[in-house]
């Protein structure tokens, strides 16, 4: 799933109806749950592609998930329709980072090459694994095979989101299977 929609930015992806009023439980796709604060208004975009502007009524944290309820969304079988949706925001609503830092959907499909050139292949995802972030790398050459990179600043040594570039300096062994 891919958190960027071309002008849309997901924050969070509904995995499931809560309770009988239309709440929906929501993973979060945005490391500054902050943002929920005074959000109003968001877009819906269903597995289908169909998009659904919706408004906040309210939402709540629960065990790193958000609850999300949605003006006229007041059933459990209206909330159902909206399962699997991504909830986003305009890119330019996107939080602002510090340099150095990046947003998974920026990652994304940039290709990454060694300092020598050697192309690694693309990035499909960004891992979280509670230490370091690692890169998933589509290696195009070994179809269906992936390197995992940690996104490490002595691995990653050049991050161009501008050119969709990531220049790596692997250790011995890294890239081997």
């Amino acid at each position: 799933m891919s958190a960027n929609t071309g002008e849309l930015v997901a924050i969070a992806f509904t995995v499931r109806p809560r309770g009988l009023r239309g709440e929906l439980v929501a993973d979060l796709l945005t490391d500054f749950p902050e943002r929920f604060e005074g959000l109003e208004e968001v877009t819906l975009i269903k597995p289908d592609g169909e998009k659904d502007s919706l408004k906040i009524e309210d939402f709540w944290f629960q065990k790193n998930r958000v609850v999300l309820k949605f003006a006229g969304v007041d059933s459990i079988e209206t909330a159902q329709t909206i399962v699997n949706a991504q909830v986003c925001v305009p890119e330019g609503d996107a939080v602002e980072l510090e340099a150095g830092e990046f947003f998974d959907w920026q990652l994304e499909g940039c290709t990454v090459l060694t300092l020598e050139g050697k192309k690694v292949g693309l990035v499909r995802e960004l891992m979280r694994t509670g230490g370091t972030e690692l890169l998933v790398v589509a290696d195009e050459e070994e179809k269906g095979r992936d390197h995992l990179v940690p996104f490490a600043e002595t691995i990653c040594v050049e991050v161009d989101i501008e050119n969709k570039i990531i220049r790596i300096d692997p250790p011995d062994g890294l890239l081997d299977f």
